[in-house]
């Protein structure tokens, strides 16, 4: 594991730092722009007062912070990375290969050196018709074990929200929702569904995160931030669209891995681009508040993190 020279004065000097994953990078955008936001994804957090710090595997190493050249390089190969879960990690390490974390991948390697907030756009969950196909995100499981907080705009409008947060509940990962009772659907900022604890500042959810952790209660987090008003999509005209790009997964074919970045692509080709901008806009608001949480995690712990657990 290689933890960037920023990333690790920031943990010598008991500094905030917010995890950023990479699949937005390899896989969820098209270069130059995936370059573009992820530059701007890693200022907003520094802008804010925290160190940002993004997660991949670059030529097998577990890469905690990249440097512009890395990030540079890894938005380059785009879609030709692995995607990279849980299971995925062994294999991408010992073939020395190079790939974009995801949710449930990032969350494993923020834990692994103590960071503790970790800033995306939307997290995996149970896909439409779950219930038959068994297919079921590793980013709910992970959430089940993993000891880090995910700010998000809630699960990706392309799953099942419902059996979604069932999933979540059985489990034991609160939901929560900054500012809203209401859980945004990522595009939306109303899925329809409730969530299950209000909270309105930082520091409010830094207080409920050291309490989880300090009774014992270990694993994640979902810290619900509902995008901006002006950015936020029609919901029920975004049902629509995705009915009919799931269908024509079905017809080509396009299952598993393949089927979220496949669906996103689609949704934003039928809003004339819009599900981008959408998109760009939760991640950078998320990745504000993901800075402000970390910062006041620190505020009430400065000595939280052991800086033994930085290894290289």
């Amino acid at each position: 594991m290689d933890v960037s020279e920023d990333v690790r004065q920031a943990f010598e000097q008991s500094r905030a730092v917010v995890a950023l994953e990479s699949t937005i990078i390899t896989h969820g955008m098209r270069w130059p722009r995936n370059f573009e936001v992820a530059r701007r994804v890693e200022q907003v957090v520094r802008d804010e007062g925290a160190e940002p710090a993004t997660v991949a595997v670059i030529d097998g190493r577990l890469k905690v912070g990249l440097s512009q050249v890395e990030l540079e390089a890894l938005a380059r190969t785009g879609a030709d990375a692995t995607k990279c879960s849980r299971r995925d990690l062994p294999f991408v390490v010992k073939g020395r290969l190079s790939g974009g974390t995801t949710v449930a991948a990032t969350m494993i390697i923020a834990r692994l050196v103590g960071i503790q907030v970790f800033a995306t756009g939307g997290i995996g969950g149970v896909h439409r018709g779950g219930e038959s196909s068994l297919d079921v995100s590793a980013d709910l499981q992970e959430l089940a074990k993993t000891s880090v907080a995910v700010v998000c705009a809630g699960p990706k409008a392309i799953l099942d929200i419902g059996r979604t947060l069932e999933y979540l509940e059985t489990h034991g990962v609160p939901v929560v929702g900054y500012q809203t009772d209401r859980l945004p659907a990522f595009y939306s900022r109303d899925s329809g569904y409730g969530v299950d604890y209000r909270l309105e500042t930082p520091a409010q959810i830094a207080g409920l995160l050291r309490t989880k952790w300090q009774l014992g209660l270990e694993g994640g987090v979902v810290i619900a931030n509902p995008v901006p008003s002006a950015f936020a999509l029609d919901r029920q005209d975004l049902d629509s669209k995705i009915d009919a790009a799931l269908a024509n997964a079905v017809k080509e074919g396009i299952s598993g891995k393949d089927l979220t970045p496949y669906l996103l692509q689609a949704l934003d080709q039928s809003t004339d681009g819009k599900c981008l901008e959408t998109n760009i806009e939760l991640v950078l608001a998320n990745a504000r508040l993901a800075a402000q949480v970390a910062i006041e995690l620190v505020a009430a712990d400065p000595d939280r993190i052991d800086t033994k657990k930085q290894t290289t």
